[in-house]
């Protein structure tokens, strides 16, 4: 049988490997999070998108709130959080999402529990969008 093997230090060349692999992949994320947005919209009536222009842009407010206010949020609230065995986290994450849907015109949640819903299935869904976007972007993290 004839093994394979390749020489030290030699890199196989993957077509997303170059520096503009990460714009490429958080351009393609933010498309897809808006993606996950109307689906949420589509599967549960709690969720309100108006179109995929509303869409793009809720999903770029709650990356924002994601990104910036949650940790906050999360080391804030951690003794909550610890006593309720992290089950706090999906109050955090429902208010996020509430959260952005109370700046938004075309993005509308119908009070604290259809946020809770509607942020564990765009919860779910954006961890199939990770998955995907792992194995198109390797090298991504």
């Amino acid at each position: 049988m004839c093994e394979s093997r390749s020489r030290p230090g030699l890199r196989l060349h993957h077509p997303f490997n170059t520096r503009e692999d990460t714009t490429l992949r958080l351009l393609a994320k933010w498309l897809l999070a808006a993606c996950a947005l109307l689906l949420v919209a589509y599967i549960y009536p709690g969720v309100q998108v108006q179109s995929y222009g509303s869409a793009l842009i809720a999903a770029a407010v709650i990356a924002f709130f994601n990104t910036l206010v949650r940790p906050v949020l999360v080391i804030l609230t951690l003794p909550v959080t610890l006593v309720t065995l992290g089950l706090f986290l999906f109050v955090i994450n429902a208010l996020m999402f509430w959260a952005a849907s109370g700046l938004l015109g075309g993005f509308g949640v119908n009070g604290f529990w259809a946020a809770l819903l509607g942020s564990i299935i765009y919860s779910l869904l954006m961890l199939a969008v990770e998955a995907a976007l792992k194995s198109v972007f390797p090298s991504g993290s």
